[in-house]
């Protein structure tokens, strides 16, 4: 393999190959040839939805589907992915072209979680399913244990993914007040959807965090519909 000793990266995954051929497809990149990841990561992205939902259904039995699909939006998405590829480094591992490599591809939030997605296909072709989620239990044990947190910090991406699978547009974000000192200020920001008809504020120290909550209270607002409707 390349780059480093890919027993360093199994350790990590808690899983050994049998075929290596099959971690190795699923660390190539199209850049650099073929046989690369690409097929393996759209039957990882449906293997990664389809544990996550099962072990939240298995362990937030109070939950309301609503609330199951926003943490599962939240522990899918490339954010999170990212975070997990980081975490493995498996942007050491990866097989890439000359112009990816330059450009800075072993640390391209893009690649790394469409590979990881890729190496769950690859640990279920090699054994099972259920090795799949032992995988994917492994790498997400420290994310399963908070998910109040994973709702608030994604937010915004799970708002945009829903109203993008409705056809709408994306939301507005208006920074509407700035109060204390520089080293201390209080952002209050709005958030609109017009074809909804739908306006709300929040405040947050940070512009980023005003907007998570806001977005949080907009999907509260469009749950809420959903309910009565």
């Amino acid at each position: 393999m390349q780059n480093s000793n890919i027993q360093e990266l199994q350790l990590r995954l808690g899983y050994t190959f049998k075929d290596i051929s099959l971690l190795r497809r699923a660390l190539t990149h199209k850049s650099f040839g073929k046989p690369h990841y690409e097929r393996l990561e759209f039957v990882g992205d449906g293997i990664l939805d389809y544990i996550i939902a099962l072990i939240l259904y298995q362990n937030y039995p109070d939950l309301s589907e609503g609330q199951l699909s926003k943490i599962r939006a939240a522990l899918v998405n490339q954010d999170t992915l990212c975070e997990l590829a980081l975490s493995l480094k498996l942007g050491d591992y990866l097989f890439l072209g000359d112009g990816e490599e330059k450009s800075g591809g072993r640390n391209r939030p893009s690649i790394l979680a469409d590979t990881l997605e890729a190496i769950f296909a690859a640990v279920s072709f090699d054994s099972n399913i259920a090795d799949s989620k032992q995988v994917i239990e492994h790498l997400y044990q420290d994310k399963l244990t908070s998910y109040d947190d994973l709702i608030i910090k994604d937010s915004k991406s799970i708002l945009q993914e829903y109203l993008q699978s409705n056809r709408m547009n994306l939301p507005s974000y208006t920074v509407v007040e700035l109060t204390g000192p520089d080293h201390d200020s209080v952002f209050k920001v709005e958030c609109s959807i017009l074809e909804l008809d739908i306006h709300a504020t929040a405040s947050g120290k940070t512009k980023k965090e005003a907007s998570q909550a806001v977005a949080l209270q907009i999907l509260d607002i469009i749950e809420k519909r959903k309910q009565n409707s």
